[in-house]
């Protein structure tokens, strides 16, 4: 891995991936766990959640409300203190399967998420959401050769 002003690259996508762990499988403590005290998540779709504390059982809620769902790290671009990523949540709504995905921007702080601005489209009918017509199944292969 390539340093950044001594740093490891990867430790924030670590804390991320740890943190979707958290929201898919863990307690609230566990997803608080990731977070400063006062962090704040910005989204375009909900008033901001402020506190990690709040943080974690808005996502427990959020994960019990829609089939026990699963958050994935799709891409990830960081630096020393911030992160940018593509996400994928899975789940179920009333036996029907949904699948979400959104960008966040994330900033970092002593190994804590201190602020996650998340940007989605959410609609009420609607179980999946992301970019039109993109194909999301072959979004790997540009990493391919």
């Amino acid at each position: 891995m390539s340093e950044i002003s001594g740093q490891s690259r990867g430790k924030i996508e670590t804390l991320i991936t740890r943190y979707f762990l958290a929201c898919g499988y863990g307690t609230a403590a566990d997803i608080a766990s990731h977070f400063e005290k006062d962090a704040v998540i910005y989204d375009t779709n909900h008033p901001p959640i402020r506190g990690a504390g709040s943080i974690g059982e808005f996502w427990l809620n959020v994960r019990e409300r829609y089939g026990e769902a699963t958050w994935h790290v799709d891409s990830i671009i960081e630096s020393e203190d911030s992160a940018a990523i593509e996400w994928t949540m899975k789940g179920n709504l009333d036996n029907n399967q949904l699948v979400y995905r959104g960008s966040e921007h994330y900033r970092v702080k002593n190994g804590l998420i201190v602020e996650i601005r998340q940007y989605w489209n959410w609609k009420r009918n609607e179980l999946t959401s992301g970019l039109v017509d993109y194909l999301y199944d072959n979004m790997y292969d540009m990493y391919k050769d």
